[in-house]
């Protein structure tokens, strides 16, 4: 790469959300509106959603953590069941799991991938095994045609504990999407290939409502996936069986508690967010992402100690959620030297993840780091590079030239 002076370029933070006139405006809408808690913007961006995807009943929470925990207790998750997850992926993953008295079942990643090894996912299932929850990570999806296939073959293994088990009759597959909305599996968004999508609308993530999340109801008949969001959206709403905007109507106030349930909702403030960026995801947010990624590759192709990433595999496509570098022969220590060195000329990074079998607790409850060489192989030396939607091509080209020139001097 030629050495190229940039003179002096301000701070590139890592990700900060697209809030932009569009976006406040719809907020400010909404607070004029007087109802800010969930309502019309949070049914709208549900239905926007769904639309996109093509897929099932979409039901908008405050978070991917709750969302899912819900379903796993909807689908009757407990104590002595297994759910089969990767040991590299964020900790809400498994702590889930922990929420409900289950037992978490880790999987390394494949060789030189960040994703789940799909085989020894499937030597892992057994008559424990409740659901298998693979995460899409850096928006790169899952091969979700193994998956269900998989479970389907190992029906005869599944031990139903209760009516919902009993009528799927194999393993619950939910997807953890919190990085691939706008992925794309067989030309189509994600979100409908499996029996429950997961979506995370963070403040971080490629598509946001600042905080939030959404589920994503797929299963095969007899079930009724509109009764399975209404079920699930009393589990939000403390096991209340109207919410508030249903309850303004003429003569509705009345209602009642069926269950002990949680408090879930997304607000129509949150929702106004998500509602102005999906009139606008496909058309340049995405694309300037896309963009982002590929100047990254083509800017670090040349190096022999460079490890990229593939952002489309077969009929896989990324989201462009990250930017995962990672450094021939570099170790842990190493790779933190670079990033402090990085955040001194300005540059925000970040890594992604630490695995599991790292972390104090699930150290304490018996997983080893060494159980799992390729999760550890992958994180030693990787490094998450900048990408949001005003990150201009010049410092895309900064950021490239900072690592090119110090990798080169330290080898």
């Amino acid at each position: 790469m030629n050495n190229v002076t940039f003179g002096t370029m301000k701070p590139i933070p890592f990700s900060p959300p697209r809030i932009d006139e569009k976006t406040i405006a719809a907020v400010t809408e909404v607070l004029r509106s007087g109802w800010i808690t969930t309502g019309p913007k949070t049914r709208d961006l549900e239905k926007k959603i769904q639309q996109y995807i093509g897929g099932g009943p979409v039901l908008c929470l405050n978070a991917w953590t709750n969302a899912v925990e819900l379903v796993l207790r909807w689908w009757g998750v407990g104590p002595g069941d297994e759910v089969i997850i990767p040991a590299y992926t964020y900790a809400a993953t498994a702590n889930i799991v922990m929420h409900v008295g289950a037992i978490p079942v880790m999987i390394d990643c494949a060789p030189d991938s960040f994703l789940i090894d799909l085989e020894k996912m499937a030597n892992a299932i057994n008559g424990k095994t409740k659901v298998i929850m693979p995460v899409d990570f850096s928006g790169m999806p899952v091969d979700y045609d193994f998956v269900m296939n998989c479970v389907k073959e190992k029906s005869n293994l599944f031990e139903p504990k209760n009516d919902n088990q009993k009528l799927l009759n194999r393993i619950l597959i939910i997807s953890d999407a919190a990085h691939s909305f706008g992925a794309k599996y067989n030309g189509q968004p994600v979100g409908a290939e499996v029996d429950v999508a997961a979506f995370s609308f963070h403040a971080v993530k490629n598509f946001t409502t600042a905080e939030g999340g959404a589920l994503v109801f797929n299963l095969p008949a007899p079930f009724d996936n509109s009764a399975i969001w209404k079920q699930i959206n009393i589990k939000a709403l403390h096991g209340q069986t109207k919410d508030a905007l249903s309850k303004t109507q003429a003569g509705q106030w009345q209602y009642d508690i069926v269950e002990p349930g949680f408090k879930c909702n997304m607000t129509d403030l949150q929702a106004a967010i998500g509602w102005v960026e999906m009139d606008r995801y496909e058309v340049d947010h995405l694309p300037r992402r896309k963009a982002i990624v590929e100047q990254y590759a083509k800017g670090f192709a040349s190096f022999n100690w460079a490890i990229v990433s593939q952002f489309q595999v077969g009929n896989r496509e990324s989201s462009y959620h990250l930017f995962p570098l990672r450094i021939k022969g570099y170790d842990e220590n190493k790779r933190n030297d670079l990033i402090t060195f990085l955040a001194e000329k300005g540059i925000s990074t970040n890594v992604h993840f630490q695995p599991l079998p790292r972390l104090s607790y699930y150290k304490s409850i018996g997983f080893r780091e060494e159980d799992y060489p390729q999760a550890f192989a992958q994180f030693e030396n990787e490094i998450s590079l900048p990408v949001y939607f005003d990150l201009e091509e010049a410092q895309v080209a900064w950021i490239i030239q900072e690592i090119v020139d110090y990798v080169n001097a330290h080898p």
